[in-house]
Parts: C-alpha cells; structure tokens; sequence
C-alpha cells in the first residue's frame, strides 16, 4: 500500500495564532485567495508522496538519525512569498526568520535519510515557509508581500520534526487531513559543550 506523507517543523500554537490575528482582519471576503486551515501551518522539510507501507520502519529509524544529528534552534514567522512568483502567484506564502542555517541543515539531514530508506522526495530546493493560501488562477499578491513584510511574530525554539501521513480530501471542505505519525527530537548536544 503507497502511503503520502511529509517531515515537516511544525511551530506551536501561540505562533500560528499570532500570524492569524494579524492576517484575519487583512483578508478580503471575495478575494480568490483559498485560505489554508491554521492548524495546518507547518514548514516543510521532506515531500514524500508515494511510500510504500513496507518501508517505514526503515524511515522512521533514518529520520530518528536525521534529527538527532541537528541541535534545537529558534526561528520566527517573517516576510512573505509566492510560487512561482508575487505576480503569478499560484501559492501565497509566509517566511521565517532567525537560524534558517540550520532549519536548512535539518532539511537536508531529514531529505537524505528518506532517501537512503528508498523514498522518493519530491520539490526542488529546501525553500523554507508557511502556505497561507493557494490560487486556482495566478494573481498578483504583491499586496500581500507589503501586508507580511510589515509582520515579525514572536520567536520559537525548534525542537522537534514530525513525519505526517496526508490523506487528500478527507478533511474539512474536501481539503488533506494530515495525521501525526511519529515525532524526533532535535538532540545534538554540542550546545551544552
């Protein structure tokens, strides 16, 4: 059985809900923009979409590695982007701030131990950020890009990366439903020495 997962940092809720304060009285009602669920805000490391079932002890082994070569870090949400771009936008997006070093460090680690576990990561560069929206026809956002760049939420420390099994159009509004499968703990300890 093919399974759709992803490895993704996923900041706490008092996080996303600052970002959502600031966004909400921002959005227009007839705007085109579809907004992503907020509990669904998360930073993606590792697209995964088709695994085999078979394979997973195997990953969850490659990526208990993965984080435990990283140390815990902070970051912040800050700025704005889109894919492919602010005047064609299809994809609405928020950036972070702060060690993005070694949020792109993680990244690496987590992409090649699933890769070593036989999984196909799909996407191009590590291009760390949270989907806000999503656009059914590109649109220029580049009002948005003013609206976020005005935004700086509060810091968080990194401390973990969750591996999250997708199910497409199970969730609310035949959105995905996305289910915790395991969670790794950050653990390099050259921070202490």
């Amino acid at each position: 059985m093919s399974m759709r997962m992803f490895v993704a940092v996923q900041p706490p809720l008092e996080v996303v809900e600052d970002l959502a304060e600031y966004v909400e009285p921002r959005r227009e009602r007839d705007s085109p923009l579809r907004w992503s669920a907020v509990d669904q805000w998360h930073l993606t490391l590792a697209f995964l979409p088709s695994m085999a079932e078979r394979i997973l002890d195997d990953l969850l082994e490659r990526l208990t590695a993965a984080a435990g070569r990283r140390e815990k870090f902070e970051l912040s949400v800050s700025g704005a982007g889109a894919f492919p771009d602010a005047a064609a936008a299809k994809v609405l997006w928020a950036g972070v701030a702060g060690n993005t070093e070694e949020l792109g460090k993680l990244a690496t680690n987590v992409r090649a131990g699933a890769g070593k576990a036989g999984v196909e990561v799909e996407g191009g560069p590590f291009r760390p950020h949270l989907t806000l929206a999503r656009l059914g026809q590109p649109l220029d956002v580049t009002r948005w890009f003013r609206v976020l760049d005005l935004y700086s939420g509060p810091s968080w420390r990194v401390e973990e990366v969750t591996l999250f099994q997708s199910y497409l159009g199970q969730g609310p509004r035949g959105r995905a439903r996305h289910e915790v499968v395991e969670t790794f703990e950050l653990d390099n300890q050259s921070e202490l020495s």
